[in-house]
């Protein structure tokens, strides 16, 4: 199955993406599947929420996984932090996240 996305890139053009629920990818792996932020400048650590590149806004209210220990101290550590922020590494695709709308943080 497919869930389609709204990712806002750092140019603040939104791209209507189609993300596979069946091969364990996560946010930032379809951000960069679509080179939707130029490579090396998101998903720097490969997915271990060690840096905050792959930080996104959430826009809209979709249900999310809980944020676990990891993404909440890097976010702590993060610079243009929002309520809404999140690490795109950390949200798997699932069916549940069909009509997601998200934006890219800046780089820092």
């Amino acid at each position: 199955m497919e869930i389609t996305l709204k990712i806002t890139d750092r140019e603040g053009i939104v791209h209507e993406v189609q993300a596979p629920t069946d091969m364990a990818m996560n946010i930032m792996e379809v951000c960069r599947a679509y080179e939707l932020a130029p490579e090396g400048t998101i998903g720097i650590c490969g997915g271990m929420a060690m840096c905050a590149s792959c930080q996104c806004y959430i826009l809209n209210d979709v249900a999310l996984p809980e944020m676990g220990p990891d993404e909440e101290a890097m976010l702590s550590e993060a610079y243009n932090v929002k309520p809404n922020s999140r690490l795109g590494c950390q949200i798997p695709i699932t069916e549940e996240l069909d009509g997601l709308a998200l934006e890219l943080a800046p780089e820092e």
